[in-house]
């Protein structure tokens, strides 16, 4: 049986390894992908008849199993179709459900272990090859990472790359206690040096889905990124679940090249969009496959809707169909009903699809699937407009027609989620603001700032900001490896915050006006432009007290929610406006904060917030710091030989962004 299990596995791999963009209808995901892939339960455990239940997934995927041995026979599993709030019921009206707070409590699950190898590849998208992809296991989009809630989620990561390191990040994972497994080259580790891995290992105490994707310079842009799925309760009901499905923006060229415009302009433009990897530019080329999604008249669908694009906010729908909304991020929400969904970057979505049509009915059954990049919130190729009609719903899985439905009408306006939907099933009550507004060392004003001496000395660009000055890590000295330091390098943008556990952080971040009214005042060396960026915080889910696309002027009261306001890790801060968030000093550690247009990022729009200082650097014990000690010096050790770097004598050019 071993053997027979080993060839599947085998086989598998061998699937993933040929394929740049599987029919994800069928796909049968990563249950393991690589021979080195297994589960573990806890040791000395030995219940013989543990709870154990299939996910809620479908019939068109691989059965997964959540397994839950610590727990005891006593337990079962109770999600079912007609209700999807339960997860785990045990003895006296125990229960783990949609009302469990899982920033505290969670189900002890069982130990997930994958492989993932990052390499350059070609990808073609949508007709024309990027020759500079680089891809985990030779999957374009990665590998789906499935785990159950409450699982320990074991992940090695080797980089096969030649003359680029990589860390990869597990977007929104809240990483409670385990700062060193957040993926952040320059903040909670050095870069993976080429032939070398490393294994993050974390709890997973949130459930709903995201992804996961390189934190190294630009490198998420060519390919490096994949979807991750948590299963838990929901607190909408459903008949299936289906493949999450990521829309992204797309280039031919590498994204490290395109930066340069970033710097020197023209500013970059995008291709292409694609859904799951497949697209076609322009729509020169005929016979290309869609996104296709076959379903059943009737049946309601869990769909796993994930933005993982580079400049490009998203509206997401099905002609002729509705969806019921019930996680924003990794947060279960109360479910509101839309005809389409505004999706920013690094956000996602849970959302029930009623497969049941409305107003004109295709006669074919046959319906587009569109992908609406926001205006305002887009930069694609000028005449080279991507066609948003970028999927096919069917309801005739054997049909291969083309729909000739049309878009109900909506804003194309690029904004979050209308922000009264968004109430979260587990409440929040933020403790007010004393004085009505953060601190002054809280407060931030994206702009941009006139830079010299980065990447060589006789460099002068102007970059994006979100502190004073951008953002400029070093590879080799990250943040974990200077807890003791009572002052930083004014480039990593450290921003302390040594509160007492469990208080409140608030924070106030601007986009001005250009140009700026009289209030708030014009800082010095710092340039204005009036446009809108999605704001992603890693270590925390964020009470988003505040979002208002009027200027922010500190002679007026602001209006701000603390009773259940809304939270997730990424709130798009409006062009012109304002956001106010709050997160508990619960989770010490360094954490960044950055804008999640891939431009921005690595133009150094981004900070760190180091929380409670003194008691991460407790934490890091020399034991739990000898791996992310052992990869630096692997990367030091890389890094100082001329041949491994693709300009052998020019070593002062090697970083060119901010690291991020």
């Amino acid at each position: 049986m071993k053997f027979i299990d080993g060839c599947r596995t085998f086989l598998l791999y061998l699937e993933a390894f040929f394929s740049s963009a599987p029919s994800y209808e069928t796909f049968d995901p990563q249950h393991p992908l690589n021979p080195a892939s297994v589960e573990f339960s806890p040791e000395s455990l030995g219940y013989e008849h543990p709870p154990k239940f299939n996910a809620p997934q479908g019939p068109r995927v691989h059965p997964f199993v959540c397994k839950y041995p610590s727990l005891g026979k006593e337990w079962t599993g109770c999600t079912t179709s007609e209700n999807r709030t339960c997860w785990l019921k045990g003895p006296n009206g125990r229960e783990y459900n949609i009302h469990t707070n899982y920033e505290i409590d969670f189900p002890e699950g069982i130990t997930r272990e994958y492989y993932l190898e990052l390499d350059k590849m070609t990808i073609n998208g949508d007709g024309i090859d990027n020759t500079e992809g680089k891809v985990f296991n030779q999957t374009y989009p990665g590998p789906w990472i499935q785990a159950c809630w409450g699982d320990i989620i074991k992940i090695t990561v080797k980089n096969n790359l030649r003359y680029n390191g990589t860390t990869i990040h597990w977007h929104g994972i809240r990483q409670l206690g385990t700062m060193e497994m957040d993926g952040v080259n320059g903040v909670t580790q050095c870069p993976i040096a080429p032939a070398d891995n490393y294994t993050y290992t974390f709890r997973a105490m949130q459930y709903g889905t995201t992804w996961y994707h390189s934190h190294y310079s630009l490198q998420y842009g060519d390919g490096a990124l994949g979807p991750m799925t948590i299963y838990g309760p929901s607190s909408a009901s459903y008949d299936e679940g289906r493949y999450p499905i990521m829309m992204t923006d797309w280039n031919h060229r590498s994204a490290f090249q395109d930066f340069q415009g970033e710097l020197t302009g023209p500013i970059p433009r995008m291709n292409s969009v694609l859904i799951n990897g497949m697209g076609n530019f322009a729509g020169a080329f005929s016979g290309l496959p869609k996104f296709n999604m076959s379903v059943e008249k009737g049946k309601k669908y869990l769909l796993r809707i994930i933005n993982t694009a580079v400049d490009t906010t998203y509206l997401f729908s099905i002609d002729n169909h509705n969806f019921t909304v019930m996680t924003a991020d990794f947060v279960p929400i109360h479910p509101y009903s839309v005809d389409h969904i505004l999706v920013g970057i690094g956000q996602r979505y849970h959302v029930v699809l009623d497969a049941n049509a409305t107003g004109k009915i295709s006669n074919d059954g046959n319906y587009w699937i569109r992908a609406v990049p926001a205006d305002g919130c887009k930069g694609f190729e000028t005449g080279n407009e991507p066609d948003e009609r970028q999927g096919i719903l069917r309801y005739n899985a054997s049909s291969t027609s083309i729909p000739t439905t049309s878009r109900r009408a909506f804003s194309k306006a690029c904004r979050d989620e209308e922000y009264g939907r968004l109430k979260p099933i587990l409440p929040w009550n933020v403790t007010e603001i004393p004085h009505g507004i953060p601190k002054g060392q809280d407060t931030f004003d994206v702009g941009r700032v006139d830079t010299t001496g980065k990447p060589k000395k006789t460099d002068s660009f102007v970059r994006w900001a979100l502190g004073d000055v951008p953002l400029w890590l070093d590879f080799a000295n990250p943040t974990i490896n200077n807890l003791g330091n009572t002052t930083f390098n004014p480039d990593y943008v450290v921003i302390n915050e040594d509160y007492p556990e469990n208080a409140w952080i608030y924070l106030l971040i601007t986009a001005p006006p250009s140009p700026l009214t009289k209030d708030p005042v014009p800082k010095p060396g710092k340039g204005f432009v009036t446009v809108a960026h999605p704001i992603h915080l890693h270590g925390h889910d964020f009470a988003l007290l505040a979002q208002s696309s009027q200027p922010y002027n500190k002679s007026v009261p602001l209006n701000l929610t603390y009773v259940n306001p809304p939270r997730r890790d990424v709130a798009l801060l409006p062009a012109g406006g304002y956001l106010v968030i709050a997160f508990k000093a619960d989770n010490p550690g360094a954490w960044l904060m950055h804008c999640h247009i891939a431009w921005h990022a690595s133009s150094g729009l981004a900070l760190q917030i180091l929380e409670r200082q003194n008691v991460v650097a407790a934490q890091m014990t020399p034991s739990r710091l000898a791996e992310v000690n052992r990869v630096c010096d692997n990367w030091k050790l890389w890094f100082n030989n001329p041949e491994n770097h693709y300009n052998k004598t020019d070593f002062e050019a090697f970083q060119d962004d901010s690291g991020i």
